[in-house]
């Protein structure tokens, strides 16, 4: 028996086809993966299900209704979490459960929920404090309130690190009953081995529709398959890496934590956090959100204020001399941080401007980064109106545009497809192979096996630092991901 049964559906966007023709059934009682890129047409899919968005052509049946003309129908019988879940930042855990239960007119008895969304502890703090994994477990835990006889979820697991994406799988799994429906929409590959069903989309089309372990019985299997699926990747030449002229500098130590120290009250966002990085070398830094990657990066980038230590950049203090530092420096913010109202030139030229690259220079540094980043299609384009993978393009190339010999990356392949990450990561290789170091964070655990270091950070504080294979031996585990999961698990116990 089917929940959803699709029927070449069609939905247009402008001079965008986000579903293309596409048919799809869903089965009733089992968690389907939706598994694609940002843009690949998911939130699209799901909210044309339930009746949010009506099609241009094809015919959709949700648990036997018609969500274009009966909705009201099929409302009462659906959890939705989407992207952005509405919690409400001003009240408690428990005063946002409350609210939804009687939204759903519901009783209120939260005591399992709480035990098992591990927020008890914390059914007292404002929503808006908590940190990303746990906002996700309080959205996830709303939709669940009244036992919906089909979940639509809607990327629950994005941003949050590996131990957060398991305990919202084991939320659902344990929560539901063997009747309900589950689609779960993800751009992790990783996760596809969670669903009883893995449906693959790519602009707007189904590429797979079957067991996960059909297509591959590994994480890496799956995603060569995926690969193969949209059309195959073949590795080239680093254009950005040949063209790439990184300051000639004699230092050996290029980035250089020294007791690092944030404190906000009495709480400590980052503790004693000191690493040295030489150049060229790629150093990741891991952890579970909330862990204060992002505040260390901002004090080594002088966004923040340390409240002790300091970091140098190329031997340059950054508490001291920030904007002498800085100009060693490109950085790619977690979020797309760009200007959406400039084109894709009119931002490199105002970046060109902001690192002091001189008027004479700039039209010609311009037209060569443009060339090199593969832009030129764009160039007269609002960067706000880019798919996301050409935005993360933008973002690098603009952190590039002043070729620094040290640079951040904040997330960089955060949402992208499987093909644009391994081109990303081509280009990251290459770089540090030239000399370019390179401090980065990430939530995709096979992203951490190009990183030559790693430190793994938890609650403010270097738990483990070393290369990937040292860090699988102290964890006795042969995957990242279990190595992530089994050192912040000890380190919670010691």
């Amino acid at each position: 028996m089917n929940t959803v049964e699709i029927r070449n559906l069609t939905k247009t966007f402008k001079s965008v086809t986000a579903l293309d023709n596409l048919s799809l059934d869903i089965k009733k009682g089992r968690i389907t993966g939706l598994i694609g890129a940002d843009g690949a047409g998911k939130t699209t899919l799901l909210r044309t299900i339930i009746g949010l968005l009506l099609p241009d052509s094809g015919t959709i049946s949700t648990l036997g209704f018609n969500p274009v003309n009966q909705k009201d129908e099929l409302t009462p019988h659906i959890g939705y979490m989407p992207q952005k879940f509405g919690l409400y930042e001003d009240l408690t855990v428990l005063e946002n459960l409350t609210l939804y239960a009687d939204l759903k007119n519901v009783s209120h008895t939260f005591d399992k929920m709480l035990e098992f969304t591990k927020l008890t502890p914390f059914q007292n703090r404002l929503a808006g404090a908590l940190s990303g994994g746990m906002k996700q477990k309080l959205g996830l835990a709303c939709t669940l309130l009244g036992s919906p006889e089909f979940l639509v979820l809607d990327e629950p697991s994005v941003g949050v690190d590996p131990i957060s994406r398991r305990d919202l799988m084991a939320m659902v799994k344990n929560m539901i009953s063997p009747e309900t429906t589950v689609i779960w929409s993800t751009a992790y590959l990783d996760e596809a081995h969670s669903f009883d069903t893995a449906v693959v989309i790519d602009k707007g089309r189904i590429i797979y529709d079957g067991e996960p372990d059909k297509l591959g019985s590994t994480s890496q299997e799956f995603e060569n398959r995926v690969i193969e699926l949209m059309g195959g990747y073949n590795q080239t030449e680093s254009l950005i890496a040949k063209n790439y002229d990184a300051l000639e500098k004699h230092i050996e130590l290029t980035v250089e934590a020294d007791n690092l120290e944030k404190k906000y009250g009495n709480f400590y966002a980052v503790k004693n956090n000191t690493f040295k990085i030489r150049k060229g070398e790629i150093f990741g830094l891991l952890g579970p959100n909330g862990a204060g990657k992002s505040t260390s990066f901002k004090m080594m980038c002088g966004l923040a204020k340390p409240t002790s230590g300091t970091a140098r950049i190329m031997g340059v203090d950054i508490t001291k001399n920030p904007e002498k530092a800085r100009a060693n420096l490109g950085y790619m913010a977690q979020k797309f941080s760009l200007y959406g109202s400039l084109t894709v030139k009119e931002n490199l030229e105002f970046f060109a401007s902001v690192y002091g690259i001189g008027f004479r220079n700039r039209a010609s540094r311009v037209e060569e980064i443009v060339d090199v980043f593969g832009l030129k299609d764009y160039a007269d384009q609002k960067s706000e109106q880019l798919p996301l993978g050409l935005k993360q393009r933008l973002s690098m190339a603009c952190a590039l545009i002043h070729n620094p010999p040290v640079l951040f990356l904040d997330e960089p392949t955060s949402g992208v497809d499987v093909i644009t990450r391994r081109d990303f990561w081509n280009h990251i290789t290459s770089l540090a192979k030239k000399g370019v170091t390179i401090l980065v964070t990430t939530h995709f655990m096979d992203e951490a096996e190009y990183c030559d270091r790693i430190s793994l950070f938890y609650h403010g504080e270097t738990i483990a630092l070393g290369s990937p294979q040292d860090l699988k031996n102290k964890a006795g585990a042969s995957t990242m991901e279990e190595t992530f999961i089994t050192l912040i698990k000890r380190s919670e116990e010691q």
